[in-house]
Formats: C-alpha cells, sequence, structure tokens
C-alpha cells in the first residue's frame, strides 16, 4: 500500500530543485523499512526555523539537522483503508549542508540519512545518547536499521543527475 507522504518548504526558505525527489525516496525508504499505510509530513527549513521549533518544543537552544514528532493516531479512510497518522519530521537545509561537510560526505547521502532517521523515530525508535562516529559500529537498534536500511538505499537519489 502507498503512503501519504506530503513535503513542503517553510516559509523562509526557499524550494530546493529536488523537491519532488523527496516524496518518491521516503516511500522507498518506508519499504525497506518495513513500515506502510503512514501519513507523514515533512517540512524543509532554515536553521532559523528549526532552532524556533527545538526551542519550542524541546527547550533546547540553536538547530538542529533533523527533528521527529511522533504522532501515532489512526483511523479508517472512506474506503475501508486504516492509516496511521505516523507524525511529522523537519529538517534543517542549513544543517544538511554543514553535516555533509562535516560527515565527508555528500548533501544526497545525508539526505537520505536524515529522513531514514527522522522515519524510525516516527515508529518508536530511540537511539538514547548513542551517534553514528566514523569507524564504529553502532550498537543501538535504531541506528543499526537506520544502517541497513541506508545501505539498501545507496542506489537510490534525491539530490544529483538523475
Amino acid at each position: 500500500m502507498a503512503d501519504r507522504i506530503d513535503v513542503s518548504v517553510s516559509e523562509n526558505a526557499s524550494p530546493p530543485s529536488w523537491i519532488e525527489n523527496v516524496a518518491p525516496f521516503t516511500q522507498k525508504a518506508l519499504g525497506v523499512l518495513g513500515f506502510s499505510g503512514e501519513e507523514i509530513s515533512i517540512l524543509l527549513c532554515d536553521d532559523a526555523y528549526m532552532a524556533f521549533l527545538n526551542k519550542t518544543y524541546r527547550g533546547i537552544e540553536g538547530a538542529t539537522d533533523v527533528l521527529s514528532f511522533e504522532n501515532g493516531a489512526s483511523y479508517t479512510d472512506e474506503k475501508g483503508v486504516q492509516w496511521m497518522c505516523a507524525g511529522d519530521i523537519a529538517i534543517s537545509l542549513d544543517t544538511l549542508s554543514k553535516n555533509a561537510a562535516a560527515f565527508d560526505t555528500d548533501e544526497d547521502a545525508e539526505l537520505k540519512r536524515l529522513i531514514v532517521h527522522g522515519l524510525l523515530h516516527l515508529n518508536g525508535y530511540d537511539h538514547g545518547q548513542e551517534h553514528i562516529e566514523e569507524g564504529k559500529a553502532p550498537e543501538c537498534d535504531m541506528l543499526i536499521k537506520q544502517e541497513q536500511a541506508l545501505a539498501k538505499l545507496c542506489g537510490e537519489k534525491i539530490i544529483g543527475n538523475f
């Protein structure tokens, strides 16, 4: 079953040229992760808006790369199909670029990581204080599942030439 994925850009950020590629990638990522029947919104924003979200909802100063707001409610539509309102993912395009440089990767790979990371959070996964570190294999279930999914999605592109 296809999922419902809404991708938007905050009013203070410019829509990237690749925005139409986010939903198809997210659909593939959901399939690889084994999730289906989900409604998800993805907001692309800048660091200023991400800092606002981080302060408002987490009480933490400053921007971060990705925030997930889990909903978890479910409903049956007019056709009798069961849907789960998984929630919302916010991704800072500014921090995306900074992370790509810091992790010595391209922005496409980093965006895929942020989307998969957000999807896992929306589906109840948590990594506590553990983060991906170069040269160290992840230990928690969430980050192991994230890296396995990204390996399966390595041929997919969001940003770049097609």
